[in-house]
């Protein structure tokens, strides 16, 4: 039985990381030219790739919502769980990104499976009306618009479906007292932590892995 927490030292991370991850040669390289472009470096990381893989397989998801693509790596990386007949919208406002991914999603022999929107996701959840429901949903983008994100999408997952949000620890500020210039991120991801955590439709937890992953499934 375990009452505190144990903590992730450099050595267990590496563990972790090797035994429960499956990051490949492609993903590593997607990595090395997205950053060669100038795409900043705040990708999942591969043990939050891993988790949501599992999430996928375990609700036996078909069909994904991703909001803030970047390069593309938790969108390949959740693609390739999906069936053949699967399908995953990634949305992402930066044109010079979705182009990208899209490249790279045919590259990794998923084009089929991903398709890219380049769209402010805001303004494209307000009349998506898809020939489906989705099974999970995921937020990586502005912490700004992550309650929005919340409120706009939980219409379109399925009851039993899973919504995730990642920097849920707020880049580890979420319980400073004192911020620093992020500070307005910090309080963005605490409205939508109080948002999520108090949705009477949603059973709620955040997990301690990467900078937090908050989950939720539909009640």
């Amino acid at each position: 039985m375990s009452q505190g927490f144990t903590e992730i030292t450099g050595e267990i991370y590496s563990y972790i990381n090797d035994k429960f991850t499956n990051e490949d040669l492609f993903l590593k390289n997607l990595q090395s030219e997205a950053s060669a472009l100038g795409f900043p470096d705040i990708s999942i990381s591969p043990q939050q790739a891993s988790f949501l893989g599992f999430i996928i397989k375990t609700i036996n998801a078909k069909y994904i919502l991703e909001i803030g693509t970047l390069a593309g790596y938790s969108a390949i990386s959740m693609a390739r769980e999906l069936p053949s007949d699967g399908k995953l919208i990634t949305v992402e406002i930066e044109k010079e990104r979705a182009e990208f991914v899209r490249e790279k999603a045919n590259d990794a022999g998923l084009g089929n499976i991903i398709e890219v929107v380049n769209s402010d996701a805001s303004e494209f959840l307000k009349n998506y009306k898809p020939g489906f429901i989705f099974d999970l949903v995921f937020v990586d983008a502005d912490k700004q618009g992550y309650v929005d994100y919340l409120d706009n999408s939980l219409p379109l997952l399925r009851k039993g479906g899973i919504f995730a949000a990642d920097n849920a620890l707020a880049f580890g500020e979420i319980a400073k007292m004192n911020l620093d210039d992020r500070a307005e991120e910090v309080i963005a991801v605490r409205k939508f932590n109080d948002t999520l955590s108090s949705n009477p439709n949603l059973k709620s937890s955040l997990l301690t892995i990467g900078d937090g992953l908050a989950v939720a499934v539909k009640l």
